[in-house]
């Protein structure tokens, strides 16, 4: 595996290998890898013939409160982590070399409706950033193929609608969540918890599993059900940040005759905020 540090050096670098008629695969991460990212370089790697991984720590998608400067950079653990996945080529560039101009004068982009309430409420200009940042990854790598995983799912949908909204030539994948044995999704802030909070952060998804099990039954009656899961998460030690059924496929509001949907959560254990998600596909009506 290659790393490299500059644009110059990451599209002489892929230009070798699109000349050699290779298929590029594209997978931005901020680093501090786990086994679920490892999961998203195998899937990438079943598209594409030669795997690009990004690691940058992106000032534009944190708030001013939140971890940006303690954000755990393990470049060396990650590097071991990426080759044994099968990455062929890491990014791993500087601040300076991915805003030359600083961050506060940045062209951002903007991607509306999907990145609105839920994480872009709670969070406001993060997805924004995110846009920003995915972006520019793609015009530097100019990948065939992406993949992001579905732990993010609004994320998800924010760089599938920027992608078509663009008309840029990309293949976004989503890669299912990755979690530990008790149901946690795995993420790189989960090494925040400690014992104690380790032990609770399942309960997140245990009450959006029975969430789930109810809409399957036939349970119609949605705000009593998100109502009792969110009694669940408080009683067990979360603090609720959001907790809300949508449409699938836009993340918008979803209706009564909507058959895909998709239940997304936030929550805080002390200061750590965990986000989950499941999807739920309904049997038609009639």
């Amino acid at each position: 595996m290659i790393t490299v540090h500059t644009v110059a050096e990451l599209r002489a670098a892929v230009l070798h290998a699109r000349r050699a008629g290779k298929r590029i695969g594209l997978v931005p991460t901020m680093g501090n890898l786990h086994a679920g990212h490892a999961a998203l370089v195998e899937r990438i790697a079943e598209h594409a013939d030669f795997v690009v991984a990004s690691i940058f720590v992106n000032p534009l998608q944190f708030g001013p409160r939140e971890d940006l400067a303690t954000y755990p950079r393990t470049l060396p653990a990650d590097q071991e982590k990426l080759l044994a996945a099968g990455c062929d080529l890491l990014f791993a560039p500087s601040v300076e070399q991915m805003y030359p101009n600083g961050a506060d004068g940045q062209t951002r982009v903007s991607v509306p409706e999907v990145s609105e309430g839920l994480c872009g409420a709670s969070r406001p200009g993060h997805f924004e950033g995110v846009a920003t940042v995915v972006n520019k990854l793609f015009n530097m790598v100019q990948p065939d193929v992406a993949v992001f995983g579905q732990k993010d799912f609004q994320q998800l949908a924010v760089i599938r609608k920027m992608v078509a909204d663009l008309n840029l030539p990309i293949e976004i994948i989503g890669a299912p969540t990755v979690r530990a044995s008790d149901g946690l999704a795995l993420s790189s802030r989960n090494g925040y918890l400690d014992e104690r909070q380790r032990a609770t952060a399942p309960a997140l998804y245990r009450s959006m599993t029975r969430l789930a099990d109810g809409l399957r039954a036939g349970n119609t009656d949605r705000a009593a059900l998100l109502e009792q899961a969110r009694t669940e998460q408080e009683a067990s030690g979360l603090r609720v940040d959001y907790l809300e059924i949508r449409e699938a496929a836009h993340l918008r509001a979803a209706r009564p005759e909507d058959r895909k949907l998709v239940i997304l959560a936030a929550a805080y254990l002390g200061s750590t905020r965990l986000i989950d998600n499941l999807t739920v596909e309904l049997p038609p009506t009639g």
